[in-house]
Order: C-alpha cells, then sequence, then structure tokens
C-alpha cells in the first residue's frame, strides 16, 4: 500500500512557537541608518509635537538632525581651538563666545544671541589708543618750549 506523503512531513521542522522559540531582530535606529550621533527619532517626536504641520515626511527630520550636528561640531571644534590657544582642557563659555565672535559666518547667525558669562571680545578703538610722535626728540624733556 502506498504512503501519501503529508505537506507538513516534507516540510522541515519549524521552530517552537512562542517566547524561546525565536530569535528577535536586533533593532537598528533611524540615527545608525542615518549615519548620526544626534537622535533622529527625538527630533522626529519634537517636531511632531509643535504642530508645524499635520503630515510630517520622513526625510525632514534626519535632515534636520543631519544640521544640528553639523553646527554642533563645527562650534564646539573652534571652542576648542580657542581653549587649546588659552592653554586650558576644558571648553567654557568664555571659549564658545571667542569661537563664534571671531568666526564670520557663525557671528552672522547667533548675532542677537547672549552666552552667560562668556564676555566680550578683546577690542580697543583706535581713538582712545595713545597718539605715537613722528618727530619727537630724544634729549628734550618737556613737551614746552621756553
Amino acid at each position: 500500500q502506498p504512503t501519501t506523503s503529508t505537506p507538513s512531513s516534507t516540510m522541515a521542522p519549524k521552530a517552537a512557537a512562542g517566547r524561546g522559540g525565536e530569535k528577535k531582530k536586533k533593532s537598528v535606529t533611524k540615527s545608525t541608518k542615518a549615519g548620526l550621533t544626534f537622535p533622529v527619532a527625538r527630533v522626529a517626536r519634537t517636531l511632531r509635537f509643535m504642530r508645524l504641520a499635520k503630515r510630517l515626511g520622513a526625510g525632514g527630520p534626519v535632515y534636520l538632525t543631519a544640521v544640528l550636528e553639523y553646527m554642533a561640531a563645527e562650534v564646539l571644534e573652534l571652542a576648542g581651538n580657542a581653549c587649546r590657544d588659552n592653554k586650558k582642557k576644558r571648553i567654557t563659555p568664555r571659549h564658545l563666545v571667542l569661537a563664534i565672535r571671531n568666526d564670520e559666518e557663525l557671528n552672522k547667525l547667533l548675532g542677537g544671541v547672549t552666552i552667560a558669562a562668556g564676555g566680550v571680545l578683546p577690542n580697543i578703538h583706535q581713538v582712545l589708543l595713545p597718539k605715537h610722535k613722528k618727530g619727537s626728540k630724544e634729549g628734550k624733556g618737556s613737551s614746552q618750549e621756553f
């Protein structure tokens, strides 16, 4: 008598269903997919809660996150250079101000921003500096002639 094979007997055995049977795939964040350090999902959530539009595309938060990460890296690089110029190892608000105000584009972007405990750029107006005389004689002690 010929044996009939059922479809279940010809297929490979299934893994046990439930908690222990299947391996869970490791989750990959949107930031990892985009190759960014800043959190794309957090920026997307913030944009949604701000209700700027009814719908939000997938590429918008990624682009905005990339811009934010680039700006932060640029400011931190310049502040690190200012920190190294002052022979310090820690970036302070003073170093941030020096970095921003000495860079033309960042100064234009952050022109109306005040950084607490940052101070100002060292600057003395030319009118306030002492005048240098060209034809001064070394032997004369007084400035008036008798």
